[in-house]
């Protein structure tokens, strides 16, 4: 059985619960919960899983640890004889692999730093440098990255073309940090709100915080 070694309230934790939602993989996983908030994951023990210091972990059964969520769909999608997230046809990876990286650099990893920089995010005892500064303009940067999707949304239904893939995922992940951070979304954005509407009603995104069990 693999692990997952995550926080079962953080937007990018949220990512993987998700893919593994949708691809039926729930009882092939245990959860291990890492606590953010006493920065469980900057700790030695856990530096030595990932040395980025960043949740997911998934651990395999040889004693591999694949970090990134990326790179933990991409395990989990192959897993299958056809992958459903990350695209079958070369055309569908390459655009499905090139919006899910907008989506972090534009929109999720913006409201990130944010979170980290412009708000008290996970303490004193975890942030040890923060740049007021510099979150506000990753603040200002999300909301632009919100702007840029409600247009691709306004010529196809998701957010790599027609059909669900980690791309969407990675944009659900931004509303849910969004929501934590209370970054409102223009509501005049109305392509990428009805977007949103059809995401909340999948039942791997109205789940994945209950999902498994941590220990």
């Amino acid at each position: 059985m693999m692990i997952v070694h995550d926080f079962n309230r953080g937007p990018y934790p949220a990512r993987v619960r998700i893919a593994l939602a949708e691809l039926d993989l729930q009882d092939k996983v245990r959860f291990v919960e890492v606590n953010l908030r006493t920065g469980a994951h900057k700790r030695p023990e856990f530096l030595e899983k990932n040395y980025s210091g960043t949740l997911p972990v998934l651990e395999l059964a040889d004693g591999t640890f694949l970090a990134e969520c990326t790179a933990i769909t991409e395990y989990l999608d192959h897993l299958g004889d056809q992958p459903r997230l990350t695209g079958v046809s070369a055309r569908e990876r390459g655009m499905i692999h090139m919006m899910n990286k907008r989506a972090e650099i534009e929109f999720l990893d913006p409201i990130s730093v944010y979170f980290h920089h412009a708000t008290p995010g996970l303490g004193p005892d975890v942030e040890l440098y923060q740049n007021t500064e510099w979150g506000e303009k990753m603040r200002e940067r999300a909301l632009r990255g919100a702007c840029y999707f409600d247009e691709v949304l306004s010529t196809r239904p998701h957010i790599a073309g027609e059909t669900f893939s980690m791309a969407d995922i990675a944009v659900v992940a931004a509303f849910i940090f969004a929501d934590i951070v209370q970054l409102e979304i223009p509501a005049q954005l109305g392509h990428l709100h009805e977007w949103h509407s059809r995401m909340l009603a999948r039942p791997s995104v109205q789940g994945w915080r209950g999902m498994g069990r941590a220990t």
